[in-house]
């Protein structure tokens, strides 16, 4: 996330003391987004029955922070994978879209996302009202001197021939902007998401299985605090038994038709 976006997040649960509510005293609404949101955008996800880590447990290695600096062949493999992958060509669906509307039927929003493809913000959010936690796929951050710089940078050294790619500045080893399996996540990131998740009014986990932690564990500090918890979402997931609305129905027609019911002032 950049620091514009950090900067401006800060109170991004659009509240000065801490009763429910948001501007205007409309209901703030949180949305946790999971991989399984940008499924109808080409994206595979990745604990699904058909996931990226079923089909080959070896991809984990990929994005394994001590595999991904400790092995040469490792990150040649990555940028491969970076270079074919469906994220930086994918555009929104309607489920992205459907976020969009509702931030402009003038709800208040703010979307705390697992994904790293930027299609939140693609889709018309504003950045400031997205939070990434698990960083982003579109830019690449040197492992040695902490330069960041645009993926499409480093995929065109790729593309002339250059297999694993070393920092302009300093010769380290270039990674994607993304908090890698071993990485713990940004804790200013994770404290704005715990903030907003405290502070909710509805908190809707949609494409998300809710079993990576700490992110899954918003979905019950948010009912725990009093949010009407709604998970939209394929399979099961441990904190189904908290929620007052499971929804099972395809993504891409449940959240429309769900966030039209909340801009219309109907809770869940």
């Amino acid at each position: 996330m950049s620091t514009q976006g950090r900067r401006s997040a800060q109170r991004s649960d659009g509240k000065s003391g801490d009763g429910k509510g948001g501007a205007g005293g409309r209901p703030l609404v949180a949305i946790l987004s999971g991989a399984g949101i940008s499924t109808d955008s080409g994206i595979p996800d990745y604990r699904g029955p058909n996931g990226v880590w079923r089909k080959d447990p070896e991809a984990e290695k990929l994005v394994t922070y001590e595999y991904y600096v400790n092995d040469p062949e490792i990150r040649r493999r990555s940028w491969r994978m970076r270079l074919d992958g469906p994220a930086l060509r994918a555009r929104p669906n309607a489920a992205h879209e459907a976020v969009v509307r509702l931030e402009r039927s003038g709800v208040p929003v703010r979307v705390i996302t697992q994904n790293v493809d930027g299609l939140h913000q693609m889709a018309g959010m504003p950045e400031r009202k997205v939070l990434e936690l698990h960083g982003t796929a579109r830019a690449v951050v040197c492992t040695g001197c902490r330069a960041r710089s645009e993926m499409e940078r480093a995929l065109e050294r790729v593309r002339a021939g250059v297999a694993d790619p070393e920092c302009l500045r300093c010769g380290g080893i270039l990674k994607s902007a993304t908090v890698m399996f071993g990485e713990a996540l940004d804790p200013q990131v994770l404290g704005e998401a715990l903030a907003i998740a405290r502070a909710c009014e509805v908190f809707v986990a949609v494409g998300t299985s809710l079993q990576v932690q700490p992110a899954a564990s918003l979905a019950g500090i948010a009912a725990e605090h009093g949010a009407r918890l709604v998970i939209v979402n394929a399979e099961p997931t441990p904190y189904d038994p908290l929620a007052r609305r499971v929804v099972r129905e395809p993504i891409g027609r449940a959240l429309p038709a769900l966030l039209e019911e909340l801009a219309a002032g109907r809770m869940p």
